[in-house]
């Protein structure tokens, strides 16, 4: 199975984050960022374990400097997990897989 990690920007954050009918994990990163590409690994298992209860998106801040405004994102890697359009949760930093998975629990239907 292939997961896919949806690439978001500025042009369709409101489609794949705000009107997602499940929970959504999004990762603000940058390429230039060491802890970004530490925490990459962790993001993805667990859009593969997750695959269909949470959306899992990317966020290149470079690319999507609006968005990362929007949403006061001032730390990367910040991991921001919405639903119903809100934001539920905020994780700044690289953190192990146990803390992460403990903050999407919650929402996971």
């Amino acid at each position: 199975m292939e997961v896919r990690e949806v690439r978001v920007d500025d042009s369709n954050f409101k489609q794949e984050v705000l009107e997602s009918d499940i929970p959504v994990l999004v990762d603000f990163w940058a390429i230039w960022c060491g802890p970004c590409q530490m925490v990459a690994s962790v993001v993805e298992e667990l859009a593969g374990q997750y695959h269909g209860k949470l959306k899992v998106c990317k966020v290149n801040v470079d690319e999507a400097p609006k968005t990362a405004a929007n949403y006061s994102i001032m730390s990367i890697p910040t991991l921001t997990i919405f639903e119903n359009s809100q934001v539920m949760e905020q994780i700044v930093g690289a953190v192990p897989k146990s803390v992460l998975e403990k903050k999407v629990k919650p929402y996971i239907k």
